[in-house]
């Protein structure tokens, strides 16, 4: 098998020419490779070796630490055993993270079973390695996600899914003609309060919905940061990959050492702005709300005022209206309906009347509680049952906010059909469903 080409809509293309005969020879093997055997052929108790998912992470930030805790704490079924990042030093940070869990949570001292690579490529092209977890930049996730798809490789990939509309429809493709299991990383969908919350929605208590009310950041804006010198660690070609090859500037990529969190997705060349960084959360809780998460609204209305960061105003085809407006209590999802509204963060869930939601609590229930978001993909993998955020559900709530990015840009009223994924009757804005990538 080859290693995923240009796609002709999004212009998909791999990092580097990696030997690529090497590449297809293992990547070849993998179609009749067996490597994960069912826990129940094996017997109770201990989890052998062959009945676990071998795990290979691309992208070494700080996320992919989140993720590595998770996987080694929240499941027992999983064994990481390589990682890729264009960071040597980061390469390093993760390898003694990873051996420090083996140590700490598992027991097994002096942990030798990872290795780590500056190339991507190397780990879709082993054939001992199951599945990926994609925790690079959001332009980076489409050409890496349907990559491991291609060579064989289910996918845990960190949301926003896509940068672009174009790429989360070919990630749906890819799933569908791959048959591979693609968990979007939206974990509030496991989450014991948003359950409740879109529960309450979706069985009337409120009464008929409204309007909805979504607070997250702001849209993208163009890269806008200082030149600095490149550090020595990090081939910053390849970080910037099919994007522009913007300045180096440490708060678009920082060192390990760094305490705060990149600002890539403040940047329309790398992110969708918070925008969609959290509204790949935040719609998602609306989208599942409304019954929405293989559709999503019609029609998009920006402010009059073309600076606004706030004001877009959504409609689905059943009229119910969204609006990306601050309503006081940070970023949160407020439910509007005939007979209450409820809100909904990582902070609180309340309605008005609160009635409401003490008659939908019971005694023993523990809002407190968490579900698993990633043994749900683990046991997708084994067992083929139902993902809580697969690839469509994960590329409609992107879209959203990908469409608001484009209406604000565009300071226009834009329409669009769920079905087709297209814009009705504006060949600009269907233009910007993708972009030319960057020969790197």
């Amino acid at each position: 098998m080859k290693p995923d080409r240009t796609n002709s809509k999004s212009n998909l293309k791999p990092q580097v020419q990696l030997s690529r005969r090497a590449f297809i020879s293992k990547t070849a093997l993998v179609a009749s490779a067996i490597s994960i055997v069912p826990r129940h052929v094996l017997g109770r108790g201990f989890v052998p070796p062959s009945d676990k998912v071998n795990l290979g992470y691309i992208g070494l930030g700080k996320q992919s630490i989140t993720l590595s805790n998770a996987f080694m704490v929240h499941t027992d079924q999983a064994q990481i055993v390589a990682g890729a990042d264009v960071w040597t030093t980061k390469n390093n940070w993760f390898k003694a993270h990873v051996s420090k869990l083996y140590a700490e949570k598992r027991n097994q001292g002096n942990y030798k079973g990872i290795t780590t690579t500056g190339n991507y490529l190397e780990i879709l092209g082993r054939d001992d390695i199951d599945a990926v977890i994609v925790a690079t930049p959001d332009h980076w996730h489409a050409i890496q996600a349907i990559g491991a798809m291609k060579s064989g490789k289910h996918v845990y990939c960190e949301k926003p899914l896509t940068l672009k509309i174009q790429e989360g429809i070919d990630m749906v493709e890819t799933v569908k003609k791959t048959g591979k299991v693609l968990q979007t990383g939206s974990m509030q969908r496991s989450w014991a309060t948003f359950q409740k919350a879109t529960e309450i929605v979706q069985k009337g208590h409120l009464g008929d919905i409204k309007k909805v009310l979504v607070n997250v950041g702001d849209p993208a804006v163009p890269f806008n940061m200082p030149s600095e010198p490149v550090p020595a660690e990090v081939d910053w070609n390849q970080w910037c990959g099919p994007a522009p090859l913007l300045p180096y500037n440490q708060r678009l990529s920082p060192p390990e050492s760094k305490a705060f969190f990149p600002d890539w997705r403040l940047f329309n060349e790398t992110g969708g702005g918070i925008l969609t960084d959290w509204g790949a959360h935040m719609f998602d809780i609306a989208q599942w709300g409304l019954g929405m998460d293989r559709s999503g609204p019609v029609k998009f209305v920006p402010p009059a005022d073309k600076n606004a960061v706030r004001g877009m105003r959504m409609f689905y085809e059943n009229g119910i209206e969204m609006v990306h407006e601050d309503f006081g209590r940070g970023w949160g999802v407020r439910f509007i309906g005939s007979k209450g509204s409820l809100d909904i963060s990582r902070s609180y869930l309340e309605t008005d009347p609160p009635s409401i939601l003490k008659s939908q609590m019971s005694e023993k229930e523990d809002m407190k509680s968490r579900g698993n978001h990633y043994q749900n993909w683990i046991d997708a993998i084994k067992n083929e049952t139902p993902l809580i955020a697969d690839v469509e559900i994960g590329h409609r709530s992107a879209t959203v906010g990908n469409i608001c990015n484009i209406a604000y840009q565009l300071g226009r009223t834009l329409e669009w059909d769920p079905a087709k994924e297209k814009f009705i009757g504006d060949k600009e804005a269907n233009k910007m469903k993708s972009r030319k990538n960057r020969k790197y």
